[in-house]
């Protein structure tokens, strides 16, 4: 288990200074890429710096300075610099020897495995889901839909423990790769963001190689990709080839080695993204069943049918808008058809059904989630571990450090609420409210246009079918308001971005959750603003005709005689599909056109040659990888933004598309693809991230699937004509059929009661009344035209089944909630075994060294040759008590036989408790 020499080194403190560069870390290839060393080809490069010179030559002598000053300190940190240059630009390659990595990855508190124990089995580190007992079953098919381990072999895991120098004995640095390109490239990151540079008046911000990219000192600061997409035997071309090509799209995706290349961050959102789309399949079935349903039982909708049939051509329907002539209901037959489709008996069902979607799909999300944390090795991540960010600290740089913080035990300056941290709030809290104004006011040009395009279809020289011109208006206004979008979110990220710049937040990851926060608040109001207020508002408050409810001198929109399900229908199904559609068109063509502008702007015009080239495969990886664009520090957020806005039209508004989560499914099997494409291809390599989950994007996906409940409740209710049916068919007729159901929803009104109406009838004398759909008294009637005791029956009957059906959903999900806990016992029971293994191993590892120290300095003792083969032995020698505690990762062990080995001790085994387990074997064999 020990090596004698290196314990010895350890022990003195010498340490073999040769460098353990893995720039491939996965796969052996049969000849060294020199392109990824320095000259020497013995240095890994771990990063690089680029530059062009400046053709301004103050500015380019300043810039110098700049740069000399940066690199000394780069250099005074230990880090090793090398100057290239081609097709004059300039490349400072960097190189961080294992000294420095030794000392900034205790600072960083890095993860590392330890030494390997010999005689240990691999941990099995996956853990059994609700469906593994049947997978053998289907392990023939499921074959080719699993990770081909032939080409991503399973990596077996060791374990891991915080990094210290004192206690290095415990880790095998001089291993091939135990600093991995990855964890090199987040050091050497960790380096360049904390030195400074040179500034006029000594200005606090004068730091960090962002800066520096900013002024235009550096023109770009990454990590090496491994090779070429077409280089064999490397990771990135394995990874091209086998994830993200769009034919493998039914294949899992290999996570372990996606994590290894990309880091942690971007490993934990292919998991997750993969792990949604894999749950919106069984929404995406029960979808298209309900869709299907509605279709093939449209023929039998007496409604429809009442609408469609040549008799009803006497019923004359009130004008839409002041100016509008007078219409057959008639007109509406194909519009009725389709709001049926989404307006019938299975609208409900596929509500709470989405409603228990949702939350067993956060559920066994914290489930799957809970085991890849365990994997990864993440599970004692503590954010507030998290170092302060340099701007944080660069602004606060005048203030003495008086807070220690609780995890650290550092002292660190705290930022003065009364002159900083309020003052920053408020402002930024207005500007929000500001921006969340605005889009209310888009949303209303939207309104006025939809009014304005519904009246010139009808009034027209050739006015157009009242089904066909709410149809047209509505879709022309739904595109209208997809570009308002855009428009609207570009200002959006720009302004959310300098308001949490300026609350002051100490780590990367709350500032990050901050600008999600307030960009998905923006997004939510942007998005739903105008879903919300065809579901809620139009045609809710539009009065009766001769005395309509206007809004600055205008009549407000009116549904029509279905209600305004197929509007937001429409209205949701253009935005989303629409959104979908366009943004997956950018992101194939804009990294493209980007990557094309660079090589002009670089005068790479070989760039664009397809012809390969063998030697360029291996040569110049730096050269290839400053025409790739930059991922940058939050590359995932859009992402993640695409998708939740994505989760929330397939949750809040599900009862009025069913289909939704159908069209979701189909755009996330390509989005993941693509986005692995797109790493992989036209972006340079990102620097490993370590978090321990997806962040505030879970409590966002809580909150959206809580409001889901209350949405989907209200537009069943108060959108859907349900509850005017149940009422009919329970209460009005007693036969319980559907017949005469269209003349009840609508009311009748006299022509002659209102001017307006009168004068638009002109001379047609046989136009004398018209109907409208509401619930008021006839004319006939003394109190005419108010609402009738219907109104309030169907009113009382909608607030109930809000009642009725928020407390049922709420009790499924409470019930799925406690049926599924967070972690499974099986992982909860390993990762106990894990930490009380890992604790021996160190307990073992301290006394041997404590033995092996107190022999080295006990000089008035004589040892016999004999005597220090003996203590020799007992260092180098593998310790057969290691070889017992494998065992009890391979056990299935009870709470019992756990708590028996936790509190014993056999002095024979060396097993703490071992001693209590056989009689604990026999008393629960009886």
């Amino acid at each position: 288990m020990t090596d004698p020499d290196f314990v010895k080194g350890n022990v003195g403190g010498v340490y073999d200074d040769r460098e353990c560069s893995c720039p491939r870390e996965f796969y052996q290839r049969g000849e060294i890429n020199t392109s990824l060393f320095f000259e020497d080809c013995v240095r890994s490069i771990d990063f690089v710096l680029a530059y062009r010179i400046n053709a301004h030559e103050p500015t380019e002598l300043e810039n110098t300075e700049k740069r000399r000053v940066f690199e000394a300190n780069l250099i005074s940190q230990g880090l090793e610099v090398e100057s290239s240059q081609k097709d004059q630009i300039w490349f400072v390659k960097i190189h961080a020897p294992l000294e420095v990595l030794r000392r900034y990855a205790e600072i960083l508190k890095l993860r590392m495995p330890m030494k390997e124990i010999p005689g240990m089995s691999v941990v099995n580190r996956s853990t059994k889901s609700v469906f593994s007992s049947l997978k053998h079953v289907f392990q023939f098919f499921l074959r080719n839909i699993y990770v081909d381990e032939e080409i991503f072999p399973k990596r077996a895991h060791r374990f891991t423990a915080i990094y210290s120098r004192d206690k290095e004995y415990l880790f095998d640095i001089r291993q091939d790769c135990f600093f991995t390109t990855a964890v090199r490239s987040r050091i050497v990151e960790f380096i360049l963001d904390r030195q400074r540079f040179p500034a006029k008046n000594q200005h606090d911000m004068a730091f960090g190689i962002e800066r520096l990219i900013a002024e235009g000192v550096y023109s770009a600061a990454y990590p090496l990709h491994d090779g070429e997409i077409t280089e064999t035997g490397t990771m990135r071309a394995l990874l091209y080839k086998h994830w993200a090509s769009v034919p493998k799209w039914y294949r899992y995706q290999p996570l372990d080695d996606i994590k290894e290349y990309f880091g942690v961050k971007i490993g934990l959102y292919f998991a997750w993204l993969g792990y949604y789309t894999y749950m919106l399949l069984l929404a995406s079935i029960v979808g298209v069943i309900c869709f299907l349903y509605s279709w093939f039982s449209l023929k039998n909708y007496v409604p429809v049918k009442d609408i469609c049939q040549s008799g009803n051509t006497n019923i004359t329907m009130c004008p839409l808008c002041d100016w509008c002539n007078f219409w057959d209901l008639k007109e509406t037959c194909n519009y009725a058809k389709v709001t049926y489709l989404i307006d019938n008996p299975s609208t409900v069902f596929f509500a709470v059904f989405m409603s228990f979607w949702a939350t067993l799909f956060l559920e066994l999300w914290k489930r799957y989630s809970a085991e890849i944390t365990h994997r990864w090795d993440l599970t004692g991540f503590d954010v507030h571990e998290e170092h302060p960010r340099p701007q944080y600290l660069a602004r606060l740089e005048h203030i003495p450090p008086t807070r220690v913080d609780y995890v650290t035990n550092i002292k660190e300056p705290t930022v003065p609420f009364w002159r900083m941290k309020l003052p920053a709030t408020v402002f930024s809290f207005s500007v929000v409210l500001l921006l969340i104004a605005l889009a209310f006011v888009a949303l209303l040009a939207v309104v006025v246009y939809r009014m304005s395009m519904l009246a010139a279809l009808k009034v027209g020289a050739s006015p157009m079918t009242t089904s066909s011109a709410i149809v047209l208006a509505t879709a022309s206004a739904a595109f209208v308001n997809l570009c308002l979008l855009y428009i609207l979110n570009y200002m959006y990220n720009h302004l959310a971005e300098y308001l949490t710049e300026l609350e002051m937040w100490r780590t990367q990851t709350q500032f990050d959750d901050s600008l999600t926060l307030k960009i998905y608040l923006l997004q939510f109001v942007n998005y739903y603003a105008s879903i919300f207020y065809i579901a809620f508002f139009k045609g809710k408050f539009v009065g009766h005709p001769g005395e309509y409810n206007k809004l600055f001198d205008y009549r407000q929109e009116e549904c029509s005689s279905g209600g305004c399900l197929t509007e937001l229908c429409i209205q949701l199904a253009i935005i989303m599909v629409g959104k979908q559609a366009f943004n997956t068109i950018l992101e194939v063509y804009l990294p493209m056109f980007w990557r094309k502008v660079l090589a002009i702007q670089v005068g790479l015009s070989r760039l664009f040659n397809n012809t390969p080239n063998p030697d360029k495969a291996k040569d110049e990886r730096w050269m290839r990888d400053f025409k790739l664009l930059d991922w940058g520090a939050r590359g995932l957020f859009p992402e993640y933004l695409e998708m939740v806005l994505q989760y929330g039209f397939v949750t809040i508004f599900v009862a009025a598309f069913p289909l939704a989560p159908f069209f979701a499914l189909l755009n996330n099997i390509l989005e993941m693809r693509l986005d692995a494409k797109k790493l992989l291809t036209h972006h340079k390599r990102p620097v490993s991230q370590r978090v321990r989950d997806i962040g505030v994007w879970y409590r966002i996906l809580d909150c959206i699937g809580k409001l889901s409940v209350i949405t989907n409740g209200f537009i069943i209710a108060f959108t859907s004509d349900m509850i005017p049916r149940l009422v009919y068919r329970h209460y009005v007729n007693k036969q319980g059929t559907l017949d005469g159901y269209l003349n009840f929803t609508l009311s009748e009104f006299k022509v002659i009661d209102s001017p307006t109406l009168y004068s638009l009838a002109g001379d047609l004398s046989n136009i004398t009344t018209c109907r409208y759909t509401d619930f008021r008294l006839p004319p006939s009637s003394p109190e005419k035209y108010t609402l009738s005791s219907m109104f309030y029956i169907i009113l009382a009957c909608r607030l109930g089944f809000v009642v009725v059906f928020e407390n049922f959903v709420a009790l499924v999900m409470i019930l799925v909630r406690w049926c599924i806990p967070d972690m499974s016992v099986e992982l909860r029971d390993q990762i106990r075994r894990e930490v009380y293994v890992t604790n021996e191993i160190i307990i073992d590892q301290e006394a041997h060294r404590a033995r092996f120290e107190r022999a080295k300095r006990s000089s008035s003792v004589l040892q016999t040759p004999v005597d220090q083969d003996m203590d020799a032995a007992s260092i180098q020698e593998p310790n057969a008590k290691f070889i017992n505690i494998e065992k009890l990762l391979t056990e299935n062990l009870t709470q019992i036989e756990m708590d028996a080995i936790i509190h014993g001790e056999n002095p024979i085994t060396g097993i703490s408790g071992a001693d209590c387990l056989d009689e604990v074997h026999k008393k629960l064999s009886d």
